[in-house]
C-alpha cells in the first residue's frame, strides 16, 4: 500500500512539473501624453484648467502675455501701410508713362512681403492663446499663472483615452506564442472580468542580453517587450499593474479552391 501511495504522489508531482504555466504575464498601464507647449516664450496669464479636468478637443486651456507680439503686429501694419502707398504711386506713374517697370516690380515685391510679415506677426498674436490639440483628460500641469515658461517647454500634459496602453514582458521561449493583433485578457484588482487588449508592439530586441553565450539557462533571462491597447481604457489607470494571460487564437479556415466546382463538374462528366 505504501508503494502504491508513493508512486501515486510521484505521477501528481510528474504532472504538475509537466503542466503549461497559465499564470500569464506581469505587466503595467502607460500612456502616451500629449504635451502642449507655447511656440515663444512668455508668462502665463490665464490657466483654465485644473488636473484631472476633461478638455475636448479645441478648448481653450491657457493663455500668455502677448504685448510683444500685439507690438510687432503694430509695426508690421505700419510697414504694410508703407509699402502699399508705395505700390499705389509706382502703379499710377505706370499708367501715365512716368514710372519704370523696375521701380513697379520693386514696390510690388515690398507690398507682398509686407504683407507676409503681417499674417506672420498675426499668426504669433493669435498662438498666445492655446486650444487642447486633442480630447482626453488633464494629467499634470508644469507652469501657473504668473511663472514664465520657455519656448517649446510643456504647460501641461493630456493624456486621451485612446493613448493608453498595456506593457508586459515575455520570455524568449514564451515569444513563438503571441503574435501581432493577438487579443489578451487583462486582469487586476476591481477590474471588469471582460477587460482585453489587442497587441500591436513586438519588441524585435531582447532587453536583456548574455554576456557570453546562450546556453539554456541564459535564453530564459532574455525578455522582449509587448505592448497592448486595452478595449476599456477608461477604467484603467496609469501605472496599474495587471496581469495579461493569453487568450485561443481563432482557426483560420482552410481556403477554398475556385477551381473545386470545376473539377466535380468535370468528374461529373
Amino acid at each position: 500500500m505504501m508503494r502504491m501511495i508513493g508512486i501515486a504522489a510521484l505521477g501528481l508531482v510528474l504532472a504538475a512539473c509537466s503542466a503549461p504555466n497559465n499564470a500569464g504575464y506581469q505587466g503595467w498601464v502607460e500612456a502616451d501624453l500629449i504635451f502642449v507647449s507655447p511656440d515663444e516664450a512668455g508668462r502665463v496669464v490665464k490657466l483654465l484648467v485644473r488636473e484631472g479636468d476633461e478638455v475636448a478637443s479645441g478648448a481653450k486651456i491657457y493663455q500668455l502675455d502677448d504685448d510683444l507680439q500685439q507690438a510687432d503686429l503694430n509695426q508690421s501694419n505700419a510697414s504694410l501701410l508703407n509699402a502699399r502707398q508705395t505700390f499705389d504711386r509706382a502703379q499710377s506713374l505706370m499708367k501715365t508713362g512716368s514710372g519704370t517697370q523696375a521701380n513697379f516690380d520693386s514696390a510690388e515685391a515690398s507690398l507682398r512681403i509686407a504683407e507676409a510679415r503681417v499674417n506672420t506677426s498675426q499668426t504669433r498674436l493669435t498662438r498666445r492663446i492655446a486650444y487642447a490639440p486633442v480630447s482626453g483628460s488633464v494629467q499634470q500641469i508644469y507652469f501657473r499663472e504668473g511663472e514664465t515658461v520657455a519656448a517649446m517647454r510643456p504647460i501641461l500634459s493630456i493624456m486621451p483615452p485612446g493613448n493608453m496602453k498595456i506593457r508586459f514582458f515575455v520570455s524568449e521561449p514564451e515569444l513563438p506564442k503571441l503574435a501581432l493583433g493577438d487579443d489578451v485578457r487583462i486582469t487586476c484588482d476591481g477590474c471588469a472580468p471582460d477587460l482585453t487588449a489587442k497587441i500591436y508592439f513586438i519588441a524585435t530586441t531582447a532587453e536583456y542580453t548574455p554576456p557570453v553565450i546562450y546556453s539554456q539557462e541564459e535564453r530564459a533571462k532574455l525578455v522582449y517587450l509587448i505592448q497592448a491597447r486595452p478595449n476599456r481604457p477608461d477604467v484603467l489607470r496609469v501605472g496599474q499593474p495587471v496581469s495579461v494571460a493569453l487568450l485561443p487564437r481563432t482557426p483560420t479556415p482552410p481556403a477554398t479552391s475556385s477551381t473545386a466546382p470545376a473539377e466535380a463538374a468535370g468528374k461529373a462528366r
